[in-house]
């Protein structure tokens, strides 16, 4: 099986989606990117991630033609897509539909600095513009507005986040959810209180030596 392991690891991050609160029913959808050849293996549309396989990971290269498989890819393969050609650094995409964050989303507010784990994102967590699910707007927008960041909103609809591989962007998805809530549950009650610019630069600067030496 090609890509056998980015396959196997869409299935895995995948199980943990609904589990984890980030979605629901058969919401929400994952890729891995092989940058060596160009392709991408993302889950299949509209499936119960609870009866999804390696084999019913479909690939496509980065025009969205299908290589490898015989599902429909996700409706948002077009999004996944937008978003590896303006990050060459990253080789996952985790798009979900998580409660707090797509109510933030909902709202119209970005996630500022109120917290220094939003450094997951980078010094915010941006918010892109509506457009119809699935559409090239869509992805064009979502593309354009996550920036330097590793997680951005979309308005009305969820939340989308990125890393070098699925492990981390699953993560910085989990993150972000926290940090909504606790952005909602702050604004219930006043204002938050948020870190200045160079605060931040201070925590990015730690999260670059945070872990395990390896």
């Amino acid at each position: 099986m090609r890509m056998k392991s980015e396959r196997e690891a869409v299935v895995e991050y995948g199980m943990k989606l609904v589990p984890a609160g980030l979605t629901t029913g058969t919401g929400g959808n994952i890729s891995v990117l092989d940058r060596a050849s160009g392709v991408v293996a993302i889950s299949p549309s509209a499936m119960d991630y609870a009866r999804i396989g390696a084999e019913d990971v479909v690939l496509v290269d980065l025009d969205g033609k299908v290589v490898e498989g015989s599902r429909k890819p996700s409706t948002e393969t077009p999004l996944h897509l937008a978003v590896y050609r303006v990050k060459p650094e990253i080789g996952a995409v985790v798009h979900t539909h998580p409660a707090y964050s797509t109510t933030v989303a909902c709202l119209g507010w970005e996630i500022p600095a109120m917290h220094y784990l939003v450094g997951f994102s980078g010094h915010k967590v941006p918010l892109a513009p509506y457009a119809t699910y699935g559409s090239d707007d869509l992805a064009r927008l979502t593309a354009a507005a996550i920036g330097p960041h590793n997680a951005v909103l979309m308005a009305n609809h969820g939340l989308l986040t990125v890393g070098k591989d699925v492990a981390s962007a699953f993560t910085v998805s989990e993150i972000v959810e926290l940090m909504a809530r606790v952005y909602l549950q702050a604004k219930a009650v006043g204002e938050p209180r948020l870190l200045s610019p160079t605060q931040m630069d201070d925590v990015l600067l730690h999260f670059g030596s945070y872990g395990q030496a390896r």
